[in-house]
């Protein structure tokens, strides 16, 4: 957790007053507190030119739902996904859910050109081979494919975001075959 602090002995910056301004040690223990209270993973605030980024390494929180791409009133998904009692890994194992995660690190699209609709929607149905989504790195588009076929259930990143290998990108409900 890097915490910008000015040393005593320093002189007065170029900066102005933004570098002079420092957050307690004491409200940064309440934002550490809030996150694990919360089971957040991470958090960033910029505030007067000072940046704070507190992540917790090693803990096994869950990705945030999306239900939608666009943010429901009031808490955001993320705080909203972080408030529940159930874990996304027990619920998709209790609902016997298939995910698909990111091949690679990268920025995640919903479509292929930003005027275009989504390659996938919540409740569609998806085949083997279906493209469900767009992973850019380092400017190759590389296509994200089902590989099982199914409905669409969760969506947990929204679009442009940036992904982590192995992070969860839908969560299908694999058909029934007969």
């Amino acid at each position: 957790m890097p915490v910008k602090r000015k040393p005593d002995s320093a002189k007065p910056s170029a900066r102005g007053a933004a570098a002079d301004n420092f957050i307690p040690f004491e409200q940064i223990q309440a934002l550490i507190d809030l996150l694990e209270e919360r089971g957040l993973e991470e958090f960033e605030l910029e505030r007067e030119g000072i940046r704070i980024r507190i992540k917790r390494r090693g803990v096994a929180a869950p990705p945030p739902v999306f239900e939608s791409y666009a943010p429901a009133a009031g808490n955001s998904p993320a705080v909203e996904a972080s408030m529940g009692a159930e874990t996304a890994a027990e619920a998709e194992a209790r609902e016997d859910l298939h995910v698909v995660k990111s091949p690679i690190v990268g920025t995640f699209y919903s479509a292929a050109r930003p005027d275009a609709p989504p390659f996938v929607k919540l409740g569609d149905t998806v085949d083997v081979g279906q493209v469900l989504c767009i992973i850019e790195a380092m400017k190759l588009m590389n296509e994200i494919e089902a590989d099982v076929a199914g409905e669409v259930v969760r969506i947990y990143v929204e679009n442009a975001q940036p992904v982590e290998y192995g992070e969860s990108l839908f969560a299908l409900r694999p058909l029934k075959r007969k």
